[in-house]
């Protein structure tokens, strides 16, 4: 845990281990942001704040690059991070949730550079504004490495979102799936497969098959609908086993599981990871 200017230094120093032949990075931390001004409130569909304040606290260049750029794959454009929900103590109040204390979320990404940037504005900072109220960065914790060998559960952190748009009478039409689908899995896994490429390039990279993710406890209640810059997006909380090998797994640790992961969807943490001789996970 650290709270100075050290942590840039850690960063740079400390991001890398050796998987296999693979250069894995360990790129997730959690910010916590204490308001100068209590309480601090945000609308309950925050997720394009949340995106913006990170833009607005990247190096202009990277910003830019990324926003306008990112990774492609053909025609589509990866931005290789993701976030969480916000958590603290909170309260729902005429559709705004109203923290008493810090606020939290945690952020991850693949990308070294994205990340030592968002730190090193952040800490450079004399005055950081998070949905026009004046907060201060009261921790910047890099979590424990990330699990190297699944299968496991995880527990979703912001929604998995998995979608395919079609035209229907001359109009582009978008249909969310639940995981219940079998395009669910299918969808999931392809779009691990076009960000591996995206972010490492063509290459000779594991195939996936035996590789799944299934509900495991999802049920109506955890489907999240989130209204993003006018648009409404449907994900799903809740639990769900997952199994992918090297490198798909530590990439979908760092950017994200399904679509829209930029947008604060797809975020996971292992939630049960032994399983016993007859296959069932105990905690």
């Amino acid at each position: 845990m650290l709270y100075t200017k050290d942590i840039v230094r850690f960063l740079t120093k400390n991001l890398f281990l050796s998987l296999g032949r693979y250069i894995i990075c360990k790129m997730r931390v959690l910010f916590e942001f204490t308001p100068r001004v209590s309480p601090f409130v945000i609308p309950v569909h925050y997720n394009s704040i949340i995106q913006s304040f990170i833009y607005v606290n990247l190096e202009q260049n990277l910003a830019s690059w990324l926003h306008d750029h990112g990774f492609a794959y053909h025609k589509r454009s990866f931005k290789m991070f993701t976030f969480s929900r916000l958590f603290g103590n909170s309260k729902l109040r005429s559709r705004h949730f109203v923290f008493y204390g810090p606020v939290r979320f945690y952020f991850s990404t693949p990308y070294d550079e994205l990340l030592e940037s968002l730190v090193k504005v952040l800490l450079k900072k004399e005055k950081i504004e998070l949905n026009d109220q004046e907060v201060t960065l009261s921790k910047a914790e890099i979590l424990p490495i990330r699990p190297t060998q699944s299968p496991f559960i995880i527990k979703m952190l912001s929604p998995l979102v998995v979608y395919s748009t079609f035209e229907k009478d001359g109009k582009k039409k978008t249909y969310y799936y639940n995981p219940a689908e079998a395009d669910f899995q299918k969808l999931v896994l392809e779009n691990l497969k076009r960000k591996l490429i995206a972010f490492r390039g063509e290459g000779k990279y594991p195939e996936l098959e035996g590789a799944y993710i299934k509900p495991y406890r999802v049920n109506e209640r955890n489907l999240s609908i989130v209204k993003y810059k006018g648009f409404v997006i449907k994900g799903w909380m809740g639990l769900f086993k997952l199994n992918l090998p090297e490198p798909y797994l530590s990439l979908a640790y760092d950017a994200g599981l399904g679509a829209k992961n930029s947008q604060g969807f797809g975020m996971w943490e292992v939630y049960k990871e032994q399983m016993s001789e007859r296959g069932r996970f105990i905690r």
